[in-house]
């Protein structure tokens, strides 16, 4: 009897208990994700160095400016989509990278704050994919319409 007047019981809001499984797979979860957070960033670092290098190449270089596909778009084009490109790999990325850090203190030291911001970007992660997602199956209704469109019989 003594010991239910010291442990009160919320009926608003039921607690969440974190076993240690559960525990041991959020630090698993945050290595595999520092890592492919570290190879986005590396990715994203080639991405910006082709960027300029390809972009330049096809701007100084007749032979290569005159290749069709390349040639609309010039050494400009190329490497604004390549930018572009690095940035839409950098910032989930970041995402990672920040839920992996913050996940790993938040369990390593029990600290919910750091858990509860952990799984705050790891929400904006899947909120940015599926924002992508939707964006290019977009892109590929349009593509597939107009090609309808413009097809002859």
């Amino acid at each position: 009897m003594e010991n239910e007047e010291l442990t009160p019981v919320s009926s608003t809001h039921p607690q969440l208990i974190v076993s240690e499984e559960m525990r041991s797979y959020l630090y698993e979860m945050a290595k595999w994700a520092t890592f492919l957070a570290i190879v986005g960033f590396v990715f994203t670092g080639l991405i910006i160095v082709s960027a300029f290098t390809v972009g330049a190449a096809i701007g100084t270089n007749p032979e290569l400016a005159s290749l069709k596909s390349f040639a609309a778009l010039g050494g400009l084009g190329i490497t604004l989509v390549c930018l572009l490109y690095a940035f839409a790999i950098f910032y989930p990325s970041l995402l990672l990278f920040k839920y992996a850090s913050r996940a790993k203190l938040g369990v390593l030291y029990g600290d919910q704050n750091s858990l509860n911001e952990a799984l705050m970007r790891l929400k904006s992660l899947f909120k940015y994919w599926g924002i992508m997602t939707i964006i290019l199956i977009s892109f590929y209704v349009i593509a597939l319409v107009s090609t309808v469109m413009t097809m002859k019989v």
